[in-house]
C-alpha cells in the first residue's frame, strides 16, 4: 500500500506540472496549427471521429489548431510523424516504440481504462456460438492478428504462441490473416469472416459502447497481463512548452466526463519513454522465441 501511495503522489506531481505548464506556456513560439494523428484501432473514418471532440477540446485549452490525421493503418501514423507530416500521435504501445526509433516520438502520457487501471489485456476471441471454448480448440481454425504494429493485435499473442503455446500460428491455424483494425477483427469474428482474432478489453468496450457488437457475441479464450496503456506523444523537434502544455491540456480531460464517455476511456496519466521498456523486451522476447 506504501508503494501504490507512494506512485499516486509522483504521478500527481507530475498532474499539477503539467498544469502549470499551460498555464506558463509560450504560445508565441508554438505554430498556428498542429495535427493529432490517431491508429485506426476502430478503421480510420470511426477512430477519427471519436477522437473529434478531443481535438476540440485541446483547441480550447490551448488556443491553437488541431486538426485529427488518421492512415489505413498504423505504419501510416509512425510515417506521417518521421515526416513531419503530424505533430503529436495517438499510439499503441508497440507503435509507439517503433515511432520512438524511427520517427524520434516522445511519450506524454498514457491512457487509462475505464475502471482506472494505467493500460489494458489483450484478449482472443472467437463467436460464442462456435463451439470453440479453449486455445486448443482453436487449433485448425482460421484467425486474425490486428495489425503488424498492433501490441495486443500482434505481439502479445506472439508472444503467447511462440512462448505457452510453443506453436507457430501459421502452423497451428488453417489460416491467418490480417484485419486492419481491432473493431474489424471483432465484426470479422462477428460476422463469421473468420473464427478467432486477437484484440483486446478497451477496444471491445468501445465496440459494444456503439452498438456494433454485444459481450455475448463472443467467447473470451485468453487474457494477457496488463498492458502499458497507449500513449499520447509527440515529435521530439516541438517547442517544450508546448509538448508540456499539450500534455497538461490532456490531464484536464480527466475532469471531464462528457469527453470520457465519448472515447470510452478513464482519463490520462503522465508517462514517459521507459513506461514502455516492457514492450522492448517483449519485441526483443517475440524475436528469440522465434530463433529457437
Amino acid at each position: 500500500m506504501k508503494r501504490i501511495l507512494t506512485v499516486l503522489f509522483v504521478a500527481a506531481l507530475a498532474t499539477v506540472g503539467l498544469l502549470h505548464s499551460v498555464a506558463q506556456a509560450n504560445p508565441a513560439s508554438w505554430p498556428s496549427a498542429v495535427k493529432l494523428g490517431v491508429i485506426p484501432t476502430e478503421g480510420a473514418a470511426d477512430s477519427a471521429k471519436r477522437f473529434q471532440i478531443l481535438s476540440e477540446h485541446l483547441e480550447k485549452i490551448l488556443g491553437i489548431k488541431v486538426e485529427v490525421f488518421t492512415a489505413s493503418d498504423y505504419a501510416g501514423i509512425i510515417t506521417a510523424m518521421a515526416n513531419k507530416h503530424i505533430d503529436f500521435g495517438y499510439f499503441g504501445p508497440k507503435s509507439y516504440v517503433e515511432a520512438a526509433e524511427k520517427a524520434g516520438a516522445e511519450a506524454l502520457v498514457l491512457e487509462c481504462g475505464t475502471d482506472g487501471m494505467p493500460g489494458y489485456k489483450g484478449i482472443i476471441i472467437a463467436r460464442k456460438d462456435s463451439g470453440i471454448t479453449t486455445m486448443e480448440q482453436a487449433k485448425g481454425h482460421t484467425f486474425a492478428f490486428t495489425d503488424p504494429n498492433s501490441t495486443s493485435g500482434f505481439l502479445v499473442p506472439n508472444v503467447l504462441f511462440a512462448r505457452d503455446l510453443k506453436v507457430k500460428p501459421e502452423e497451428y491455424f488453417s489460416e491467418v490473416r490480417f484485419s486492419g483494425s481491432h473493431g474489424a477483427s471483432m465484426l470479422a469474428v462477428k460476422n463469421g469472416g473468420v473464427e478467432v482474432a486477437a484484440t483486446n478489453d478497451i477496444d471491445l468496450d468501445r465496440m459494444i459502447e456503439k452498438g456494433s457488437v454485444s459481450k455475448d457475441d463472443f467467447t473470451v479464450l485468453w487474457t494477457s497481463e496488463l498492458i502499458p496503456g497507449a500513449p499520447m506523444a509527440a515529435r521530439a523537434d516541438l517547442p517544450s512548452s508546448l509538448k508540456a502544455a499539450f500534455a497538461g491540456a490532456l490531464i484536464t480531460v480527466n475532469s471531464d466526463k462528457q469527453i470520457l464517455e465519448k472515447l470510452a476511456m478513464g482519463g490520462y496519466q503522465p508517462a514517459d519513454d521507459k513506461t514502455y521498456d516492457i514492450i522492448r523486451y517483449l519485441n526483443r522476447l517475440k524475436k528469440q522465441l522465434e530463433q529457437k
